[in-house]
């Protein structure tokens, strides 16, 4: 089973206007609701490429039902743990440029935190925990850490897909895989990346920090993989970018989902690059359908 944990889950309400103008009424061409956060991200994709998935987290108020909904109507399976206040809405406007505002979301007590410990340690040997977002500032910022040591002490596979402090500490408990792009990756050694070279380089300095396995998306230049002992670039498909939204969480859903069924870390990394792309190429996530269209065009090379 792969459990995905999403702290500050969300409705991702996207609006459309041909030109946005200030301090003017702006009518929508298009709008739409989605359940959103990035481990929700990939419990949805993998749902849609039919690989067992539970999203775990916090929702609350009528926005935390119509997360949980939203769900239960995809078929995903979910085990939130309800607290007070609302989850919180992100607007993403989508006009001549993109903007976004994103809300707070609601205070976790350390009570709420308890109850999410205890489904958490339901998991078993063999499973797959993936920790995708940023933290809430009312929870530890070592939070993801704590959880990586505990939980491979069971056998259970950690993916992390965070930036900044949380990352660094999660790499001094070895995790199976984290997944910073090229920006987030600059910003962890405080430097700034100008080539692949650069990205292979900071990259072995990420798995030396302790990270099993580093992919690192640099969005229309492709992906890599890192390893101890290699490196692997991946190509990316060709297509319109129409979506910013989830590719990353789809690149971990379609590697992990697929390295949960063969163990073939090659076949994981291409099907992930092909679900991000396809996720890329759609309004909302990716299906199976357009990940396998794409899937031929995802060339893997050892550099």
């Amino acid at each position: 089973m792969i459990y995905t944990v999403t702290l500050n889950p969300s409705i991702d309400y996207i609006v459309e206007v041909e030109e946005f103008i200030i301090n003017a009424v702006n009518r929508m061409e298009k709008e739409a609701k989605y359940p959103g956060g990035k481990g929700i991200n990939v419990s949805r994709v993998l749902n849609r490429i039919g690989i067992p998935t539970k999203a775990l987290g916090f929702v609350g108020g009528f926005t935390g039902s119509f997360i949980t909904d939203a769900l239960h109507s995809e078929g995903v399976t979910t085990d939130f743990v309800r607290v007070d206040g609302d989850s919180r809405i992100n607007i993403k406007l989508k006009a001549v440029q993109e903007t976004e505002i994103n809300g707070n979301g609601p205070i976790i007590s350390a009570h709420s935190l308890e109850l999410l410990q205890e489904k958490l340690d339901e998991m078993r040997e063999g499973d797959y925990l993936v920790l995708a977002g940023s933290l809430p500032s009312t929870l530890p910022q070592e939070l993801y850490a704590d959880w990586i040591r505990k939980y491979r002490q069971k056998g259970v596979h950690v993916v992390v897909d965070a930036s900044g402090k949380v990352l660094e500490e999660a790499l001094k408990h070895r995790p199976f895989l984290v997944k910073p792009n090229h920006h987030e990756l600059a910003d962890l050694f405080n430097t700034t990346i100008t080539s692949v070279q650069d990205v292979i380089s900071y990259g072995h300095k990420v798995v030396e920090l302790g990270a099993e396995n580093v992919i690192v998306s640099m969005a229309g230049e492709g992906a890599l993989l890192i390893t101890k002992d290699n490196v692997f670039k991946a190509t990316v498909p060709k297509g319109e970018v129409v979506n910013s939204v989830g590719a990353g969480d789809s690149l971990v859903a379609g590697l992990i989902g697929t390295f949960s069924e063969t163990n073939d870390l090659m076949k994981g990394f291409q099907f992930g690059v092909a679900a991000g792309s396809a996720t890329a190429f759609s309004r909302d996530l990716c299906t199976k359908e357009k990940i396998d269209s794409l899937l031929n065009q995802v060339k893997i090379t050892e550099v």
